[in-house]
């Protein structure tokens, strides 16, 4: 199957950001999308606007860190649509602090929710994919672990660790299955809200006001992969302010 009519597409982190861009977007050009995030009642917002639109969606309250969470997203599209076609791992934090703060219970989350949340994904949809014989890992990740900045050095390396799963799932994947990493910069979001220190939340927020792209670049750089015919596997998309270091 090419393009992005009538493929079945799950994505986590759908109540906000990214996450819904990417599920309004892709809803728009004719995907059955099943939402996952932690709060209801943002998942059947999206739902609820992609309803009126006169898309297709299903949610189901999702948190990444319980595997049996994964399990109910991955079944509820097969029992909803028949099949997963996508699997867009896109939920993430960013408590981020210098090491000297020793904030150990957020490195914690973030490898809970960055790195493991995406293994359990995977761990959930590659079976279904193998069973179907075809499928694609969509793995949001960051400019972060491209170019490393103070502050961020575990909430990088999460990303980074993503970045290196992904590519190892890439080569065992075979000529079936895709996978693609997308890798955005400052992005007009939430993500600031989670930061602990005042200094680091102020100047975050102020960099991401001055310079920050919309959520729907980035849904429009997954729905590219996306749309692609199945003999082409779009490894590596970049999505950053032309401002942005």
């Amino acid at each position: 199957m090419s393009g992005i009519e009538g493929k079945v597409v799950a994505i986590t982190g759908a109540g906000g950001g990214i996450g819904e861009a990417s599920a309004l977007l892709l809803a728009e050009r004719g995907a059955k999308v099943v939402l996952g995030a932690r709060r209801a009642d943002r998942l059947e917002d999206v739902a609820r606007r992609i309803g009126e639109n006169g898309g297709e969606a299903a949610w189901i309250r999702t948190d990444v860190t319980r595997r049996e969470d994964l399990a109910g997203l991955v079944g509820l599209a097969r029992e909803r649509f028949g099949r997963l076609d996508v699997l867009v791992s896109n939920a993430g934090v960013g408590p981020i602090s210098p090491l000297d703060d020793l904030r150990v219970e957020d490195w914690e989350q973030m490898i809970d929710v960055n790195l493991k949340g995406v293994l359990y994904g995977i761990a959930d949809a590659l079976p279904v994919f193998r069973e179907q014989g075809s499928g694609q890992f969509v793995n949001i990740v960051s400019t972060a672990g491209l170019r490393i900045t103070p502050l961020m050095a575990v909430y990088a390396a999460t990303k980074n660790a993503v970045r290196t799963v992904s590519e190892g799932l890439r080569q065992e994947a075979g000529d079936s299955l895709r996978v693609t990493v997308v890798s955005p910069g400052f992005v007009h979001t939430d993500f600031a809200d989670g930061i602990p220190g005042p200094e680091a939340r102020a100047q975050t927020l102020g960099t991401r006001d001055r310079i920050a792209i919309p959520p729907r670049a980035v849904a429009r750089a997954v729905a590219f992969a996306v749309e692609q015919p199945d003999a082409v596997d779009v490894g590596d998309i970049v999505v950053r302010p032309t401002a942005q270091d």
